[in-house]
């Protein structure tokens, strides 16, 4: 009995398992330790007890499970930077914002915001005493500081700051995304003083980002349009720093954002080339080791140029595994080379599990592999051409299929020309990747500007004009697509036992496929009864304007001060109507007085009117900055709870709540305790 005999895809599941675990239950690592050690030894006894006795086999595999589940645990509490105790967080309270010397080390580089260069960079050492951990760094463009490049070593006079959390419910948590990439405070240097220390080169990822920059100097000498190099950096370099914001839209508009992520596609392409190139190694000794080799220095070399992405790291080590394969003359199964790349990729770096990209990637992947010999054998023909475009339409189908769940759960939007846009630039991509490369190659070796690289910057000129065509039919693009964790596992959940049916057509296949499409409409039916019956009532920040809504069931009330096209474009009411599956919404201009489950709230604007009201508010906000004395408002109304929005000026914020707290009155900042919600249930 061998532990190899074990599907690789159970171990990797049971892997992933153990590294969620660690991320909704905060075990200690101590304890980690132990449990994984001690099932380490139970697994071993058993190993010895019962090698020879395959019908207790069962208990073995089922130690073997829990036993990776709590190696997969144990992974990611090791990986986590925060049970280190050299970690910066340990050693340095962000929340005093203290004045300190800072050494970093510049490690990334983000694309910049209308205002700041942005980096994640190591923080290495505070005022002398060594640390680590990575941090986001902000630097102004205004600063006489020239931008950073990856290794740039830098002393920063500052103070470190928290990440801010969503302010209004539904929002993209950009705190809690950058704590997944284990960054847990930032360094803003409007008003610190930067010393460059060293710009030498010492790491992969430094050298790597000197290729990538002296290559785009190179390629900067062809003339291409700005927003074709920056394509081109995406499609051969990983590097999407440089796209535009309307550019990008597009490509997500169009259904084509991952072209610009390099994949498998990518790789194969590279592989194929190798292979070919290579060809003339197998006849001398040692051929086959030595082609295998060269295969997967380039592969992963190219892989490190192009940033390491999870689509990338990915892509190439389930090639890795493919050409070890090769070398070894066994055959391979597709899953279990996916199970054994992504094992492989956790198990170095556990936080890719909760990567988007890592995501989409390997379920893309897995729909292709499973869904697309099901539809193409239903509609492929006896002819060779009519084969060829229909496979190239079973295959978008298939990872179209694998990814809807998920993809409409992180973007709630659905282009629906997809099909289109992978049919007509599929069939190219790979001869435009091919001549890209070719491209590179002239640009390395200073050919100067010519024919062949003028016809390049057309093609990819062209793509972008045909992806802007497609991404302006937006009767196509259906946006604002309501989804949470509970129907993803619904439908995946359907997708697979319909895959299963179709690919065996047994009675009892269909039963369960059935069954899982009668428990999701009863889910369906339970999740709109939900939402249906809880009414809240909101405040939400919003700078220099106020937003109060009121739900009851799935109609949304909306009041106001902003403009129509404010209103329109507003991400705070919008994310909000998407997580709570609205379908209908109005709109008003504010009032004075609401009333919600039979409290009261009054509201106080610029006009500052309050005197002669009969009422006593249990709740009182505050907007437009009035200009009242709070004291005796508060001996006027005693209202329970005071409220201050995000269009007060933060001068009157600042003394309204010194005010509240002498007179011990409840208060609400929405700029720092986030939107004011009350709720509830009705039965």
């Amino acid at each position: 009995m061998k532990l190899l005999d074990f599907p690789i895809v159970k171990l990797a599941f049971c892997f992933m398992l153990g590294v969620l675990v660690s991320v909704q239950f905060a075990w200690s690592l101590d304890f980690s330790m132990v449990v994984s050690g001690v099932l380490l030894l139970i697994l071993t006894i058993l190993y010895f007890v019962y090698r020879k006795q395959f019908k207790q086999r069962i208990w073995f595999g089922l130690v073997t499970f829990i036993t990776v589940m709590s190696l997969g645990n144990l992974r990611a509490h090791l990986d986590n930077h925060l049970n280190h105790d050299t970690h910066y967080t340990n050693q340095y309270n962000i929340k005093n914002g203290e004045f300190s010397q800072l050494h970093i080390h510049i490690s990334e580089l983000l694309k910049s915001n209308l205002y700041n260069h942005r980096y994640i960079a190591n923080l290495q050492a505070i005022n002398g005493k060594t640390v680590f951990g990575k941090i986001l760094l902000n630097i102004s463009k205004n600063d006489s500081i020239s931008k950073l490049s990856v290794d740039d070593s830098v002393v920063i006079y500052g103070n470190l700051e928290e990440m801010s959390s969503p302010l209004n419910p539904y929002q993209f948590d950009y705190k809690k995304y950058l704590e997944n990439h284990q960054i847990y405070a930032q360094i803003n240097s409007r008003n610190n003083v930067i010393s460059i220390l060293s710009t030498e080169k010492h790491t992969i990822y430094g050298y790597a980002d000197y290729i990538r920059q002296s290559l785009n100097k190179k390629l900067e000498k062809y003339n291409f349009e700005p927003e074709a190099l920056a394509v081109i950096n995406a499609l051969l370099l990983g590097q999407r720093q440089d796209i535009n914001k309307d550019l990008y839209a597009d490509y997500v508009n169009a259904g084509a954002i991952h072209i610009l992520a390099i994949s498998g596609l990518h790789i194969g392409i590279i592989l194929i080339i190798l292979q070919w190139l290579l060809k003339p190694l197998i006849f001398t000794k040692n051929g086959n080791y030595i082609k295998a080799i060269i295969i997967l220095i380039i592969l992963w070399s190219y892989a490190i140029l192009a940033g390491l992405s999870p689509s990338i790291l990915r892509a190439v080590t389930m090639f890795s595994v493919v050409t070890v394969g090769i070398y070894l003359k066994r055959p391979y199964n597709i899953y279990n080379t996916l199970a054994v790349s992504a094992f492989l990729l956790l198990i170095i770096n556990p936080e890719l599990l909760f990567e988007v990209g890592f995501q989409l990637s390997y379920l893309a992947v897995i729909g292709i592999v499973a869904i697309h010999p099901l539809i193409f054998e239903r509609l492929k023909t006896p002819y060779r051409f009519p084969n060829k475009i229909i496979t190239l339409f079973t295959v978008s189908l298939a990872a179209q299929i694998g990814i809807f769940p998920l993809s409409i759960l992180y973007f709630h939007q659905f282009p629906g020309l997809f099909l289109l846009t992978n049919v007509v630039i599929i069939p190219f991509l790979g001869i435009i990747l091919g001549y890209g490369l070719v491209v590179f190659l002239m640009a390395f070796l200073n050919v100067p500007k010519n024919i062949i690289t003028d016809g390049f910057g057309e093609i990819i000129h062209t793509m972008n004009v045909f992806f802007k065509w497609i991404a302006e039919q937006e009767v196509f693009i259906f946006r604002d697509i309501p989804m949470n964790w509970f129907l993803v596992i619904g439908f995946y959940l359907i997708i697979l036992l319909l895959t299963q049916y179709f690919i065996s057509k047994t009675y009892k296949r269909l039963v369960l496929a059935l069954t899982a499409i009668c428990l999701f409409t009863v889910g369906l039916f339970f999740n709109s009864y939900w939402y249906h019956s809880q009414d809240e009532l909101i405040v939400f920040h919003k700078s220099r304007h106020s937003i109060l809504s009121k739900k009851q069931g799935l109609h949304l009330e909306i009041y106001h001060n902003l403009d129509t096209l404010k209103m329109l474009s507003d991400y705070s009411i919008s994310n909000y109507r998407i997580g709570n599956f609205i379908k209908n919404t109005s709109s008003h201009t504010l009032s004075n007085v609401y009333r919600f489950n039979d409290k009261q709230l009054l509201i106080i604007d610029s006009l500052a009117i309050f005197k002669n009201l009969t009422l006593n508010p249990d709740y009182l906000l505050l907007r437009e900055s009035p200009k009242i004395n709070l004291n005796r408002l508060i001996d006027s109304l005693n209202p329970k709870l005071i409220i201050m929005d995000g269009s007060n000026y933060k001068s009157y914020v600042k003394r309204w709540t010194e005010t509240c707290k002498k007179r011990k009155r409840p208060f609400h900042y929405t700029g720092e305790k986030g939107a004011f919600i009350l709720k509830q249930t009705r039965n």
